[in-house]
């Protein structure tokens, strides 16, 4: 999605940019649409560029009323990552590439989970008052002080299991634990 040059730019990854970042890209994007200031945007580790995203997440996309059309998969690259404010992953394995392709952002980049987890210990309050571009940024820097804090959880628990191969449900089941995630970040940077 096209980004005005001042926006907070949310980047999802996963491996092929066909099922967990796209479905999350666009399940954020309907979220980031109630505010200025943000875009959200995906690519794959090891993507290739120009695909469409796989039918069953165009499916779910679709069930949940985020519009899976206009879709293309691009690869994740160091200007990629270095122009995104915040870099959420599937997991901790493309978590470590995206930050060894591009070092600098290894503290505004976590997987999706592990955010997630991380931004429900965020004190709402010290959000408050700020645009929603604003209270992004705050609340990556929140974070990223919570996660030198934090008790090491199981992977499982940072990790996104990829439905490719599985039948339609296993993608409504990513689908919900991605939702989970984005109602907290989201929750916190555009509140109803």
């Amino acid at each position: 999605m096209a980004q005005p040059n001042d926006a907070f730019q949310t980047l999802f990854v996963c491996h092929a940019n066909l099922c967990r970042s796209p479905m999350a890209e666009r399940l954020a994007g309907v979220r980031a649409a109630r505010a200025e200031g943000l875009a959200v945007a995906s690519a794959g580790t090891h993507a290739q560029p120009g695909r469409r995203m796989h039918p069953y997440t165009e499916q779910v996309l679709a069930e949940l009323g985020a519009a899976p059309d206009g879709f293309r998969s691009q690869p994740a690259t160091a200007p990629l990552l270095a122009g995104s404010q915040l870099v959420l992953t599937a997991t901790r394995r493309q978590r470590a590439h995206c930050v060894s392709l591009a070092p600098a952002t290894v503290r505004r980049t976590f997987t999706l989970r592990q955010f997630a987890r991380l931004a429900a210990t965020v004190d709402r309050d010290r959000l408050a008052g700020l645009p929603a571009a604003a209270r992004a940024r705050a609340l990556v820097d929140e974070v990223a002080a919570a996660r030198g804090t934090a008790q090491p959880v199981p992977p499982d628990d940072d990790d996104l299991l990829d439905p490719v191969g599985q039948p339609v449900e296993s993608f409504r089941t990513c689908s919900r634990t991605v939702t989970a995630a984005l109602d907290v970040v989201f929750g916190l940077i555009v509140p109803t």
